[in-house]
C-alpha cells in the first residue's frame, strides 16, 4: 500500500527552444490527487542562446517563511506563494547558476560559470559572499571573495559546479568534473567527502551515505559507507511516444537524461528526468513507486525538485 506522499515544485528547462517559445516552467505535482499545475511559462526574450541548457529554463528551488526562491541562470527570483513575482536580484558573479540550498538567512548558489559558490543575505538582501574553487596538484582550494566588488574569479567553468546542499553538518557542493563530493570546512579548507562518477548530478549526504542521479549510468544511486547501495533505473519511453526524437543536435536533452533530486523521508526520495518526468523511488526496495510525465518533448528535462511546504497546503 503506497502511503501518502508529499505535493512537490519542479522547474524545467528546455534545450535547444529558440527565441519565442517556453523555456521551461515551474509546476506543482500532486500525486495523491493525480494532479499537475502549470505555475510559471519562463519565455522571457533576454535569454543566451549559445551552449546546450545555459540560460534557458527555471533551476534551483528554495523557500522561506513567506516566499519562493528560484534561480534562473543569472537572476534569482522571488515569488509569493502564490507565485506573483515580488523581487529579482543580479550578480557579475552569478552565471549558469543550477541548484541552491538554505540554511537560516543565507542562501547558497552555485555558479556554475565561475566555478564557485555564492552566498545570498536574505535579510539584507544581497550577494554578501563568494568562494572560488580551484585545485593545487592534488589538493582542492577555496578562495573567499566579495560578489559585491571587483577582483573575483574570471569565468572559467572547468568543474561544472552544479549542487549545493547545506545543512547542520556543514555545506557539500559537487560539479560534473569534481568526480568528489566536496565539503566545505569553517576555516575555508575544502575535503573530498567521496568519490563520485564523472557527470553526476545532485549528489548529497542521506542516511549513512550518499545519494545522486548518476545520469550517466541513467540510474537514481544510493551507496552506503559500508559500501552497499541500490541502483534504480531512470524512466524510459518508447521511440513512437517521443516529441523532436531523433533531432541531431547537441543541444537537445535526451531521454533518460536523470536530474533533479529531492528526499521525501528516509526510504522515499523523489527523482528528476527527461523527457519531464517525476519519480518517486522506494530506496529500501530499489523500486520505483509512481510517476508523473509532464511532456513527452524530450528536450523539456526536470531541474528543480523540492517538497512543497506543508503550511501552504
Amino acid at each position: 500500500m503506497i502511503r501518502r506522499l508529499p505535493k512537490l515544485i519542479a522547474s524545467s528547462v528546455v534545450r535547444g527552444s529558440q527565441k519565442g517559445q517556453s523555456h521551461g516552467g515551474v509546476y506543482l505535482i500532486d500525486f495523491d490527487e493525480h494532479s499537475v499545475e502549470q505555475k510559471i511559462d519562463w519565455n522571457t526574450g533576454d535569454i543566451d542562446f549559445t551552449g546546450r541548457g545555459w540560460d534557458r529554463g527555471l533551476r534551483g528551488i528554495e523557500f522561506t517563511e513567506d516566499a519562493i526562491w528560484i534561480a534562473a541562470s543569472d537572476e534569482l527570483f522571488c515569488y509569493s506563494p502564490d507565485f506573483e513575482l515580488t523581487a529579482s536580484y543580479r550578480n557579475e558573479y552569478l552565471r549558469h547558476c543550477h541548484e541552491i540550498s538554505r540554511r537560516d538567512n543565507l542562501l547558497f548558489l552555485t555558479s556554475t560559470g565561475f566555478d564557485s559558490i555564492l552566498a545570498f543575505d536574505l535579510n539584507k538582501r544581497h550577494f554578501a559572499w563568494g568562494l572560488y574553487l580551484s585545485k593545487n596538484g592534488q589538493d582542492w582550494v577555496g578562495q573567499a571573495f566579495d560578489p559585491r566588488t571587483r577582483g573575483g574569479p574570471e569565468f572559467v567553468n572547468s568543474y561544472h559546479l552544479n549542487m549545493v546542499r547545506v545543512d547542520a553538518d556543514g555545506v557539500s557542493f559537487s560539479g560534473l568534473n569534481t568526480q568528489a563530493l566536496l565539503a566545505l570546512s569553517s576555516d575555508m579548507s575544502i575535503n573530498e567527502i567521496c568519490n563520485l562518477p564523472r557527470g553526476c548530478h545532485n549528489a548529497m549526504p542521506y542516511k549513512e551515505g550518499i545519494i545522486f542521479n548518476d545520469t550517466g549510468s541513467d540510474v537514481v544511486r544510493y551507496v552506503a559507507r559500508t559500501g552497499a547501495g541500490v541502483a534504480v533505473p531512470v524512466p524510459t519511453f518508447s521511440d513512437e511516444e517521443l516529441e523532436y526524437r531523433g533531432v541531431d543536435d547537441s543541444r537537445i536533452a535526451r531521454q533518460g537524461f536523470g536530474r533533479g533530486l529531492c528526499v521525501i523521508d528516509d526510504r522515499l526520495v523523489a527523482a528528476g528526468s527527461s523527457p519531464s518526468t517525476i519519480s518517486v523511488v522506494d530506496m529500501t526496495e530499489g523500486k520505483r513507486v509512481t510517476a508523473a510525465n509532464l511532456t513527452m518533448d524530450i528536450r523539456n528535462a526536470i531541474h528543480g525538485l523540492e517538497l512543497w511546504p506543508q503550511s501552504w497546503y
